[in-house]
């Protein structure tokens, strides 16, 4: 297995160029980095054919993988189908992994997915049931406890306790900072922002503002888009004053995720209550703040870094370029 993928995907360098990859694993492995990227096409390739692999944990782990990126543009049922799928594939039992690449891990995150499913669904009371029977299984590593704490977070968000949930949030974020994973501590950082700004105080407020700035500048500059756009949209609540610029921002990393994405999360995205209309532009945001250049998917094997940031301290402004091979 890679060890230039594991840090991709599971480290510190999740902006690596993907390399040719040989083994299943491995395209697992390079799926998890493209999804992380926003680039829902090309992972969408790679995951496809793995989820008829004759490893039960690579089959398992491409669908909730999968159902992950479906979920990320709001299609829930649709995840929930590869979810229940990823649940349905396990037998056996298996080696530990550093990583969850193993049967545990994968048990848990066909578990953490449906239970964000029927989070995103509104089921509140089937969603705090798989977690528990996710949080049954012990332990799962590193990853999967920091999965385990955002849904966990999430459905006390979504039951209107942000006080329960602001210790889970940010023992996730210690657990993902302990780990140096960099696209986890930005999502990790994302719940938190989330979390506190529901807490409602001005000292929260002020620090949900500050991780929010932070995980946009860092997922622009790491090519981490599907972060940017909901943290730009929680920046608009949390500075009224510049709404309209975060929501600019929103708009051209979203036009740029969905522009590399296949058919099916264009498709759902363009039909789900969880991403605004008013994100969803016709042709190049030309718009201020937003500089939208045209760009081809290409193969998994020759895709590089597509998102560069400029003016890094103030974090406005996202390029979405075409790639040469």
């Amino acid at each position: 297995m890679s060890d230039d993928l594991r840090l991709a995907a599971f480290g510190n360098r999740p902006d690596t160029p993907i390399p040719a990859t040989h083994t299943s694993r491995d395209r697992w492995l390079a799926a998890v980095v493209l999804g992380g990227q926003g680039r829902y096409a090309a992972a969408s390739a790679l995951l496809s054919g793995l989820l008829r692999d004759p490893d039960p944990v690579i089959a398992s782990l491409a669908a909730s993988t999968l159902g992950s990126h479906r979920r990320q543009v709001g299609g829930h049922e649709v995840a929930k189908r590869l979810d229940a799928a990823a649940l349905a594939r396990l037998t056996g039992t298996g080696d530990g992994d550093r990583d969850g690449i193993d049967f545990l891990g994968a048990r848990s995150d066909a578990l953490l997915g449906l239970a964000a499913d029927n989070l995103g669904t509104g089921r509140l009371v089937a969603a705090r049931r798989l977690i528990d029977a996710a949080d049954a299984l012990g332990d799962v590593g590193w990853r999967g406890q920091v999965r385990l704490g955002w849904v966990r977070a999430e459905v006390e968000l979504a039951d209107s306790r942000p006080k329960v949930a602001l210790p889970i949030a940010e023992a996730a974020l210690r657990r993902a900072r302990a780990a140096r994973a960099a696209r986890h501590i930005a999502k990790s950082e994302m719940i938190l922002s989330a979390t506190l700004a529901s807490c409602g105080g001005v000292t929260e407020r002020i620090r949900a503002r500050q991780l929010a700035a932070g995980v946009v500048d860092w997922g622009i500059e790491l090519d981490l888009l599907p972060l940017v756009w909901p943290c730009s949209l929680l920046l608009a609540d949390l500075e009224p004053a510049k709404a309209e610029v975060h929501r600019r921002r929103a708009a051209g990393a979203l036009h740029c995720v969905l522009r590399r994405a296949d058919p099916i999360a264009r498709r759902l995205a363009a039909s789900s209550p969880w991403v605004p209309d008013t994100l969803l532009v016709q042709g190049e945001p030309t718009r201020t703040g937003i500089r939208a250049n045209s760009f081809t998917e290409l193969p998994p094997d020759r895709v590089k870094v597509g998102a560069q940031a400029s003016d890094r301290g103030g974090g406005t402004s996202l390029g979405c370029r075409k790639e040469s091979p």
